[in-house]
């Protein structure tokens, strides 16, 4: 599974404005909803604070991979947001989280969310990628640095 099948290059905020975890789900939410016709932006991001309240999806390195389902989406999409200066997220190793990949399922399915979530964990364990994430000046470029990591696979 490559991140660009359900990640697009409009799907990506280089700048993040929130700085708490509230505000960038929220943030997330309102950006994924204007790209994609039926998703109500305040419903998914009930939906991913309710999984948030059952654990924290910091995965700690910098890395939150909020996640939760909703019918209205109709096939796995992904977010990406970047905060330079680090959030609070509530990560298990205690450190600010710079990297957010929101990803949205529908309620129907299991295994290609499952999957996706591998996926990502697995490609956030490596250093070199989140330091090329960081250090792209733009959407644009994170776009290329993720569609470059999807070629080796």
């Amino acid at each position: 599974m490559k991140v660009t099948d359900f990640l697009g290059s409009n799907m990506i905020v280089a700048n993040l404005a929130a700085d708490t975890k509230a505000g960038v789900l929220a943030e997330l939410s309102r950006h994924l909803a204007s790209q994609l016709e039926g998703v109500d932006a305040e419903v998914l991001r009930r939906v991913l604070e309710e999984r948030e309240a059952l654990a924290s999806t910091a995965i700690g390195d910098g890395i939150a991979i909020p996640h939760g389902k909703m019918d209205a989406v109709g096939r796995l999409v992904g977010a990406l947001g970047r905060a330079t200066e680090g959030i609070e997220f509530d990560s298990i190793d205690g450190k600010p989280t710079h990297l957010v990949f929101m990803l949205v399922a529908p309620a129907s399915s299991t295994g290609v969310h499952l999957k996706a979530l591998a996926r990502l964990s697995r490609l956030f364990r490596d250093a070199d990628f989140r330091q090329r994430l960081m250090a792209a000046p733009d959407a644009a470029a994170m776009y290329q640095v993720i569609t470059a990591e999807d070629a080796k696979y």
